[in-house]
């Protein structure tokens, strides 16, 4: 009996302290959320916070530091709006020889700098320069949705993907034998065959039905990530259109459930992107983008994708699929006014967070109407 006793104390100790560092790490936040309800972040010169976040596969995934998601938010608290512009992984850089969804990893190559490169490359291409940068690994996103509880998102088209790839089946030969491996590798090089025709057991059928779909953590991830699905919802410009989709039902549970006033759940959360998340905020701001989040629970959110556009349903894209031989073989999107020329991109997306009508046509960005405004790449 004595033994349990002391062994009692012993674990109530520990777990008094675990608690106490709890607080302690968390007091600061709970402080500038509950206390002092000043917004103390950095803003353009026209009162936009722009934030770029970035979602990579993280350690257990090859190319873990390549950005499979890139969207620029730009948060304007005057008129509650928010902009979600998405620019595509496969746009090409030439700054970088390489597409831009490589600009944070070789950042992180030479000194850890992958915050600092991401965040000049996306200046230099949209005219925008992100006061701040997330970077979430795909791990943190799935604990993220299954901590609150998982999402509702409203899915505009059923989606079939036949060759979404199955984790942890990466290199199953699918019952290749070792003489067929050269054959089959010679054909993946010239193109008359894919890796999901020679190796099908390494991929899954992804079916997500059109409607309000209740999605885990997993799910969520898969239906964001789907590059090869069916019809239209197989092109960059729905995958973009999926991946704010999501965010926003992400931002419409954590605040329909007061999840951030909820010190429990705050907890986790903070847990989560600790682990997941890279980040330029300092962690004494912490608390105000929660405060932040709060400010901006009813806002209109306006979304922006940056692509090829679709000359079947007569949407005309500042983007192009230029041929292969002028990118040494690769698949790349570029702009349509030239090579490494943003002029256009830059010119629409000014005009977007003016709140003007921006129109792109056959041969220009019209800008039918927008508010005088100033430069929303200069900053105090």
């Amino acid at each position: 009996m004595v033994i349990n006793k002391k062994i009692a104390i012993g674990v109530g100790f520990v777990i008094l302290i675990i608690f106490l560092l709890i607080i302690l790490k968390t007091l600061p936040i709970f402080w500038g959320v509950f206390i002092d309800k000043k917004i103390n972040v950095k803003k353009s010169e026209n009162g936009n916070i722009n934030i770029l976040l970035l979602g990579i596969g993280g350690a257990k995934h090859d190319g873990p530091d390549l950005t499979d998601t890139i969207i620029l938010a730009s948060i304007n608290p005057q008129k509650n709006i928010v902009h979600l512009v998405s620019i595509p992984r496969d746009l090409y850089v030439d700054s970088l020889q390489s597409k831009i969804n490589a600009a944070y990893a070789n950042g992180q190559e030479k000194g850890g700098k992958g915050i600092l490169l991401a965040r000049s490359t996306v200046a230099s291409i949209t005219g925008i320069r992100p006061d701040y940068v997330f970077v979430l690994d795909f791990s943190g996103f799935i604990k993220l949705v299954d901590l609150i509880g998982g999402i509702d998102v409203p899915v505009q088209n059923t989606l079939d993907d036949y060759a979404y790839p199955e984790e942890g089946k990466e290199n199953e030969l699918c019952g290749v034998t070792d003489d067929g491996l050269a054959s089959f590798s010679a054909q993946i090089a010239t193109g008359s065959a894919t890796e999901f025709d020679l190796f099908p057991c390494r991929f899954l059928h992804l079916h997500v039905p059109a409607g309000v779909q209740h999605m885990d953590g997993e799910l969520a991830l898969k239906f964001v990530r789907s590059r090869h699905a069916l019809g239209q919802e197989g092109s960059d410009f729905a995958r973009s259109k999926r991946q704010q989709l999501v965010i926003n039902a992400v931002r419409d549970k954590i605040l329909s459930l007061g999840t951030l006033a909820n010190p429990v759940k705050l907890i986790g959360i903070v847990g989560i992107l600790g682990d997941n998340i890279r980040t330029d905020i300092p962690e004494g701001q912490f608390d105000d983008f929660i405060k932040l989040a709060q400010k901006m629970k009813g806002a209109k959110i306006e979304s922006t994708v940056i692509d090829e556009g679709d000359l079947g349903q007569e949407r005309y894209g500042l983007l192009i699929n230029p041929p292969l031989q002028e990118y040494n073989g690769q698949w790349v999107l570029a702009p349509r006014a030239g090579r490494g020329n943003y002029s256009e991109i830059k010119t629409y997306l000014s005009c977007v967070l003016k709140g003007g009508k921006c129109l792109i046509t056959k041969d220009s960005v019209e800008i039918v109407k927008a508010p005088p405004s100033v430069t929303p790449s200069s900053h105090k």
